[in-house]
């Protein structure tokens, strides 16, 4: 089937998309920064599917990230079919909350190495077509987040690119989709943090990574621009898209504050 590279691939959603294409047949590389986590997802692949794995740790935010990943490929003659942009960096803290060398760190994971890598990978991905690019956003794209700034900003940037880069490709048999979901319990402090913001319709909305990952590669092998899992994250997505930005962003910041009121205040 060709090989399938996942940025951010070792754990959370961009390991499920890794399984959800190896049980289809694609060989996988997996690029993340951590060894160990790189080691055991192969591991885990390798044991489940009859399929190559190759593995390479690095950081995306660093700029040589991106050389690193296309001489990797070239030395190896991996003939990438698949590009998928899984890697980001969020969380609890965000702009007034954190160093401007972490804010620029979210930018340059986020969407700048994702613009960058579908740059340095389209000769490859052009002679090997059809092809696929799958860039992993989120419902924070739909919207200005005033507790989530820069990551908001960042899912909203990485979702017009795929617009863009998608009838910028059509020509070249390269489809492009953007996966946007909505809560995704990868780890229990994700889980927390989504109940104390968003309560009850958090949880309502959330959807497991094994079931993220099987949808976005189902979608995306379909052509599908917009990839939302879970019927309730759908419909919300479509009202955050029909509101008016401004009132959006108002109500996310009064939930916001509301939820902080009720964490901070004695029961």
């Amino acid at each position: 089937m060709g090989w399938a590279l996942i940025a951010g691939g070792s754990k959370g959603i961009g390991y499920y998309i890794a399984e959800a294409l190896a049980k289809r047949g694609y060989d996988i590389l997996l690029v993340a920064r951590n060894p160990e986590e790189l080691s055991a997802a192969k591991t885990s692949l390798q044991d489940k599917f009859r399929i190559q794995v190759e593995i390479l740790s690095c950081n995306l935010y660093q700029d040589e990230a991106v050389s690193e990943i296309v001489n990797f490929c070239n030395d190896k003659a991996l003939e990438i079919k698949i590009l998928c942009h899984a890697a980001g960096l969020g969380g609890a803290r965000d702009f007034l909350s954190l160093p401007l060398e972490g804010l620029r760190n979210m930018v340059r994971v986020n969407i700048e190495s994702a613009m960058a890598l579908s740059l340095s990978l389209l000769p490859t991905l052009e002679k090997n077509a059809p092809a696929y690019i799958l860039n992993v956003g989120s419902m924070a794209a739909f919207a200005p987040i005033p507790g989530k700034n820069i990551y908001s900003a960042t899912k909203a940037g990485l979702l017009f690119f795929s617009y863009s880069l998608r009838y910028q490709l059509a020509e070249k048999n390269i489809s492009v989709s953007c996966l946007c979901p909505g809560p995704v319990f990868t780890k229990p402090a994700i889980k927390d943090e989504t109940i104390k913001q968003m309560g009850w319709i958090g949880n309502k909305m959330s959807v497991t990574p094994q079931t993220v990952g099987e949808i976005a590669v189902r979608d995306m092998l379909k052509g599908k621009m917009i990839i939302i899992p879970g019927k309730l994250a759908s419909m919300i997505s479509f009202l955050l898209r029909i509101l008016p930005t401004g009132f959006a962003a108002r109500i996310l910041f009064k939930s916001g504050k509301q939820a902080k009121h009720e964490i901070l205040t004695p029961a």
